[in-house]
């Protein structure tokens, strides 16, 4: 056995044929076929039934497969890596966060962390948290941040974020009268909401159930900086992190304490056994010190 009767095992259960895989692997259909044939005799096995001229992966062949995927993401990772290293070198990081701090806390972060003084170049990635953690664990960045909404099995993790959601409504709206904003107040205007998979939309609905209180939604977002900018709009009341009114504080947006505790949890993602780089470190510590500021801004309009 070797890798490449492995790769053309892959790519045969991908493409469906042996055909469609010699295409893609740019050698002879009989070249794949006795790849195949030469697997089947080392694992003592069939991986395939061939009915009427097609190939119909057998049981065995199935379970192998999620062991030959998870080798070649292995394999891949390995590649990126090795091309960052033959481009760039080690003066380039890769970091993936989720929407809510990818879209404008990341950006502010990198602005204050003097990039050209270090000599470093970063990659940001703004994904979802499920893709925030398929890129951390195949190796494709050095670190991520995503919303506790998924286990983090397989993966060294530490808390980033923790904090109680805001209420965001536009100027003049009559609950800007208001300080602290009770969640009966929610129950006579458009609301403005998360996704509704989203964790903090879950905690969410799940006080206002225990309040007695229902929604009267208006719009389902994944982005908490949408729920901004349309309620700066006058669309309706929102729901959303302290992190993302930062950017609205200055241009109108009425931004209340909500009555409940409702939290915004982000997780800070590393690989097992991969122990950070030094700019990896500086930048993470920089995270901090940027949360510090934004949350202390937000409070100080508070009043908190």
């Amino acid at each position: 056995m070797n890798l490449r009767e492995i790769e053309a095992f892959r790519v045969v259960m991908n493409a469906g044929s042996t055909s469609k895989a010699a295409s893609m692997l740019g050698v002879s259909q009989p070249a794949v076929s006795q790849a195949i044939r030469k697997l089947e005799s080392n694992a003592g096995f069939a991986l395939f039934h061939r009915i009427r001229g097609r190939l119909v992966p057998t049981q065995e062949a199935q379970a192998l497969m999620v062991d030959v995927d998870r080798l070649f993401v292995g394999m891949e990772a390995i590649e990126h890596r090795m091309k960052s290293l033959r481009n760039y070198g080690t003066d380039r990081l890769t970091v993936a966060a989720h929407p809510a701090l990818g879209n404008a806390f990341m950006p502010r972060a990198l602005a204050s962390f003097d990039l050209p003084t270090r000599n470093l170049r970063v990659s940001l990635k703004v994904l979802s948290s499920r893709e925030v953690h398929q890129e951390v664990s195949s190796g494709q960045c050095d670190f991520g941040l995503m919303a506790d909404e998924m286990p983090v099995m397989g993966l060294e993790h530490s808390e980033f974020l923790d904090v109680p959601g805001v209420i965001v409504m536009p100027k003049g709206h009559p609950l800007a009268r208001k300080t602290v904003i009770d969640p009966a107040d929610l129950a006579d205007h458009d609301f403005l909401a998360l996704n509704p998979e989203d964790s903090s939309r879950l905690r969410l609905e799940d006080a206002l159930q225990a309040a007695n209180v229902a929604l009267n939604v208006r719009i389902e977002t994944p982005y908490g900086h949408a729920i901004c900018e349309l309620a700066l709009r006058g669309v309706g009341v929102g729901f959303v992190s302290p992190i993302s009114v930062v950017d609205y504080l200055d241009r109108g947006l009425e931004v209340r304490r909500f009555g409940i505790d409702v939290k915004f949890s982000s997780l800070l993602l590393f690989r097992p056994g991969m122990p950070l780089g030094e700019n990896s470190k500086k930048l993470i510590s920089n995270l901090r010190i940027q949360l510090k500021k934004d949350l202390d801004m937000v409070h100080s309009h508070l009043g908190t």
